[in-house]
């Protein structure tokens, strides 16, 4: 998973673009990037790191201009390398820059296509740059030094009839403006938003409407579905659906556990999601669990804080606070490596005794996808003293991977692959485990938008909607992505980048 941001401003927008980055911290952490356009000229700095620690003053005194765009990274096929942060950039033609939200599943035909049809190489394994380079060979074909919003959309059109997965798009265009687009079933989140000031209309787009808020654009809708939206560089807004048949089919593992609680996502509140989720699964767990001693019921923070509140109160149980979250440490499910997840769960999270000393505590959590987080956390509030722990999971058993930007790992590395509930509860070493049901999850969610309901769930039910993802396709994929390809590729660190007016000059 990947935040995204572009601002097309009558004013620098580099600080804006870092102010967007930061509460957009939570969809990756492995690496951050900005390119901004002044005087004909990229500006750019990217480098492994959070956002804080990527830019320093003496970078965002480089990143002039007013027009940008900005990317947070977590890898989803085991390189955590910098020479894979984005944004990426192409010279020719006009000069392109682009950040991706997603996953290409056909990535492979594709590269073959742009070598042989195109001759564009390919210099690392990223999709993101290999889409870049399809995009900028269909905007080849165009005519004139200027484009044209018929340019961008045509563009936009074949990109879509050759590329399959999800993907969420910024790109900026050096001399012409700022594009935007959407895969055709609209996975992966994107919105629009604008301000209005004395020099004219500004606009802004970016993965969660939390961002837009953050630095005071006003949200105006999301991008939908197959839809381009461009805007030239002085502020001119054209749109266009540039897909035959789309279909709104948006990932519902955003609103489990990605997106920020504030956002909205296609007309959905995040919040309001999970509330509904909490209500769901305490019905069911009141049916199913009517004969457990439950005494309190306590949430793994944060995700999960807001679905427990109404699991409580459906049970008319006690809700307390029951670990203390060091905000330092990063998400361990987006960690590369088993072991360094396992050493991170205590760095993480710290019992709070008195909350769990002789009594039966219901944990919740938003999901299990491994069990190393969730065999430790049960194990610490063992130490804690609690005589039996219960684990409630606000999303069902996740028993596929998922090819369109999340990285759920191989098959053989989730916990609920091959196994049944009674299993599981055995693996993570907990008194009793319960699951959201996958009806009632897709019903919390859409519950708060009515006009959507069909999300991507491959990860439960293993249906990829894309209709191109083969058993070899996942077995490959099983490859980059286990634990075993992230350490070896963790070794593997190049040099961080840091690019200023990139015609003639770099800077370490």
């Amino acid at each position: 998973m990947c935040g995204i941001a572009g601002i097309v401003s009558n004013s620098p927008v580099a600080q804006e673009l870092f102010d967007a980055l930061t509460v957009l911290q939570h969809r990756g952490q492995d690496a951050a990037g900005m390119i901004t356009v002044d005087d004909s000229m990229f500006h750019l700095r990217k480098a492994n790191g959070l956002v804080r620690d990527v830019f320093r003053n003496r970078h965002m005194q480089r990143l002039t201009g007013n027009l940008g765009i900005a990317h947070v990274r977590y890898p989803t096929a085991g390189s955590s390398s910098s020479a894979e942060a984005q944004p990426f950039y192409v010279n020719s033609p006009y000069g392109i820059a682009l950040a991706h939200n997603g996953n290409l599943t056909n990535a492979i035909e594709l590269q073959k296509e742009v070598l042989q049809l195109a001759k564009r190489h390919i210099n690392t394994t990223s999709d993101s740059e290999l889409l870049l380079n399809i995009l900028a060979h269909e905007l080849q074909q165009a005519e004139g030094l200027v484009l044209q919003p018929e340019d961008i959309f045509k563009a936009v059109s074949s990109v879509h009839s050759k590329v399959k997965g999800a993907y969420a798009v910024v790109a900026a265009i050096i001399g012409n403006g700022m594009l935007a687009f959407r895969d055709p079933h609209g996975i992966r989140p994107l919105v629009l938003g604008k301000r209005t000031t004395e020099k004219g209309d500004e606009y802004m787009v970016a993965s969660e409407s939390v961002a837009l808020d953050s630095v005071e654009f006003q949200f105006i809708r999301d991008v939908a579905p197959g839809e381009a939206i461009y805007i030239t560089e002085d502020g001119q807004l054209f749109t266009q659906q540039c897909a035959e048949n789309p279909v709104h089919v948006p990932c519902i593992f955003e609103f489990v556990y990605f997106a920020r609680p504030d956002s909205f996502i296609d007309g959905i509140s995040v919040y309001a999601s999970r509330v509904n989720m909490g209500k769901k699964l305490g019905q069911k767990i009141a049916q199913q669990w009517a004969d457990f001693d439950i005494d309190v019921v306590i949430p793994i923070p944060e995700t999960s804080i807001d679905i427990a509140l109404q699991i409580a109160q459906e049970l008319d149980l006690p809700y307390r606070q029951g670990y203390v979250k060091n905000r330092y440490i990063g998400r361990t499910f987006i960690m590369p490596g088993q072991n360094q997840r396992r050493k991170s769960v205590r760095r993480k999270l710290n019992a709070i005794k008195s909350e769990f000393k002789d009594k039966n505590v219901l944990l919740v959590d938003d999901s299990i996808v491994r069990g190393t987080t969730s065999e430790q956390i049960i194990e610490m509030a063992r130490e804690a003293g609690a005589k039996k722990v219960y684990f409630a999971s606000a999303a069902p058993e996740i028993r596929f991977p998922n090819v369109y930007g999340i990285d759920m790992p191989s098959a053989t590395e989730l916990i609920a692959y091959g196994r049944e509930v009674d299993d599981i509860c055995e693996s993570i070493k907990a008194d009793g485990l319960i699951y959201q049901d996958i009806e009632d999850l897709r019903q919390a969610v859409s519950a708060e938008n009515t006009a959507i309901n069909s999300f991507e769930m491959s990860v439960f039910n293993g249906d990829y909607i894309t209709g191109d993802v083969t058993q070899q396709y996942l077995e490959s994929l099983d490859q980059a992505r286990n634990d075993g390809a992230k350490g070896q590729n963790s070794e593997d660190e190049l040099t961080n980048l840091d690019v200023h007016n990139m015609s003639n000059e770099s800077h370490g």
